[in-house]
């Protein structure tokens, strides 16, 4: 992560603010949350899916934003370390369900999106109760998620019989199968990742506890 020159002071200020909620990212985060009802209605209720298309590819292209303003103006707090996966999650689940039941995509191709969502969750999940070390979104995840966040759109679009609906749907097959190549590829590679973390996790601790202190631990 770029810093600026007074890296103490930042670097303070971002551990003192930890504990804010009222932040930009934080707000940005919540409409996000917020537009996610609306998708639905104009999805089910208005029966606009273009629109609800419209909504959810803003949503989905948006989802850096909060992040990055974090990052940029030092607004890293809590409550938007947790609230920011949230909402990508509950965003994916959302829309990917809500297409499925639409019948704008096929189950097995919505179950394997969903599948790898909560196969990845679930292993961030337990490798932070073990105390694993962080590990880094890859390039090829971010890549994949940005793939599926396009295509699902696209399917949504493309659900018609006009001639150019066709031509919208073979671009989401085109873009989702993609996608969906480079997330489970990058589920896979966080394999050893994973183990690595674990380790330096372990060691950390290990350090941090001094040698007195592992050995009573061992004896336990």
């Amino acid at each position: 992560m770029e810093r600026d020159d007074d890296t103490s002071v930042t670097g303070q200020d971002d551990e003192v603010g930890l504990d804010r909620i009222a932040t930009v990212p934080n707000l940005i985060t919540v409409v996000r949350l917020a537009c996610i009802p609306v998708f639905l209605w104009l999805l089910f209720g208005a029966h606009q899916q273009t629109w609800a298309a419209v909504v959810l590819a803003a949503l989905g292209a948006t989802d850096w934003v909060d992040g990055y303003l974090a990052r940029r103006f030092h607004q890293v707090s809590t409550v938007g370390k947790v609230l920011d996966p949230v909402a990508d999650r509950v965003l994916v689940a959302t829309g990917v369900i809500a297409i499925m039941v639409h019948g704008a995509v096929p189950l097995w191709f919505g179950v394997a999106t969903l599948l790898r969502e909560v196969v990845v969750s679930a292993a961030v999940l337990l490798l932070a109760s073990l105390g694993a070390a962080r590990i880094d979104v890859l390039w090829i995840g971010k890549a994949g998620t940005f793939a599926l966040m396009t295509a699902y759109p696209l399917f949504l679009v493309s659900f018609g019989s006009a001639g150019w609906q066709h031509v919208i749907g073979w671009i989401a097959w085109a873009v989702g199968l993609a996608g969906l190549a480079m997330a489970w590829a990058a589920a896979a590679s966080y394999v050893p990742v994973a183990r690595e973390a674990f380790r330096a996790g372990r060691a950390g601790r290990q350090d941090h506890a001094g040698p007195d202190q592992g050995r009573t631990e061992v004896a336990r």
